[in-house]
C-alpha cells in the first residue's frame, strides 16, 4: 500500500521521524544528511528537500524549509502531520548587537515576530517561544564551543528598502539577531503541542553593515565553520529522549 504523500513538500504521512532537523538551503539538507547513516530521500519539491536516516541510533528526519515565514510554516505543518514532535532549525541571521560577529553562533529562546504570517496566523501577544528542554539539549550539546543564548528578529525583510526600520530599537530591547523562520517555527509548536528550538550562525551585524547584494557573503570559512558547529550541536539535540 502506497503511503499518502502530503501535497506540497511530498512527504509520506507516517514516514517522518519524531525528531526533525530543518534548514533553509536544499543543499544545506543534503549536507546535513551525509552525517547520517541509512539514509533515503522522502522528497524533493519545490524548496523542500527531505531524508530520512539515523545519527546515533535515532531515526532522525532533515527538511529545508527555504526563506521566508510563509514557505517555512507549509513546511513545519506538513511535517508535524507526518510524524514530528521535535524540530530544530539550523540556521544563518545576522547579529544585532555590537558583540555578536560573523562565526558566532546564537542560540534562539524565543523570536519576536514581526512576520506578516504570524499577524495574520496568530492573535497578538501570542509567544512565539523555543521549548526548554530543547535549549538545555542545544547549550549541553555546544561543548566547549562558545555560544550566546536569547532573543532573535524574524522578520520577512532580508533587503532594506527606503521604508524598512532600522534595527536600533531592537538593539537596544536586547535582542541578539536577526532572521527569518524562527518565529513561526516557535509559534507553531505552541500552537500543535511540538517541541521546538533553533541554533544559528551569525554570517555578518546589521548595526556595521545593511543586508546588500554587493557585500552579502555567507559561504565565509568563518560561517561555514559555524555552520558545522550549529548543525553537530542541532542533531545531538534533537535526538534527546525525554
Amino acid at each position: 500500500m502506497t503511503e499518502k504523500q502530503l501535497p506540497i513538500t511530498g512527504l509520506p504521512v507516517g514516514g517522518v521521524s519524531e525528531a526533525v532537523l530543518v534548514c533553509g538551503d536544499p543543499d544545506r539538507a543534503t549536507i546535513i544528511s551525509e552525517r547520517l547513516t541509512d539514509v533515503e530521500m522522502l522528497a524533493d519539491r519545490r524548496e523542500y528537500r527531505s531524508y530520512r536516516g539515523v545519527f546515533k541510533e535515532t531515526a532522525v528526519t532533515v527538511c529545508s524549509h527555504g526563506v521566508g515565514a510563509a514557505g517555512a510554516a507549509i513546511a513545519f505543518e506538513e511535517l508535524i502531520a507526518a510524524g514530528a514532535k521535535r524540530i530544530m532549525r539550523v540556521g544563518t541571521c545576522g547579529g544585532i548587537q555590537p558583540f555578536i560577529t560573523t562565526g558566532d553562533i546564537v542560540i534562539a529562546t524565543a523570536a519576536v515576530d514581526h512576520t506578516g504570517y504570524g499577524r495574520f496566523s496568530f492573535p497578538a501577544g501570542y509567544p512565539a517561544i523555543a521549548d526548554g528542554a530543547m535549549i538545555t539539549a542545544l547549550k549541553g550539546a555546544m561543548g566547549d564551543n562558545p555560544f550566546v543564548a536569547g532573543l532573535v528578529l524574524s522578520t520577512d525583510n532580508f533587503y532594506p528598502t527606503p521604508f524598512t526600520p532600522d534595527y536600533v530599537p531592537m538593539q537596544k530591547g536586547n535582542v541578539l539577531a536577526v532572521e527569518m523562520e524562527c518565529a513561526v517555527l516557535f509559534l507553531l509548536g505552541s500552537l500543535r503541542n511540538v517541541r521546538t528550538a533553533a541554533v544559528l550562525a551569525v554570517d555578518g551585524n546589521v548595526l556595521a553593515a545593511r543586508e546588500s547584494m554587493n557585500s552579502y557573503a555567507p559561504h565565509r570559512d568563518l560561517v561555514t565553520t559555524a555552520v558545522s558547529q550549529a548543525i553537530d550541536a542541532g542533531l545531538t539535540a534533537v535526538c534527546m529522549r525525554k
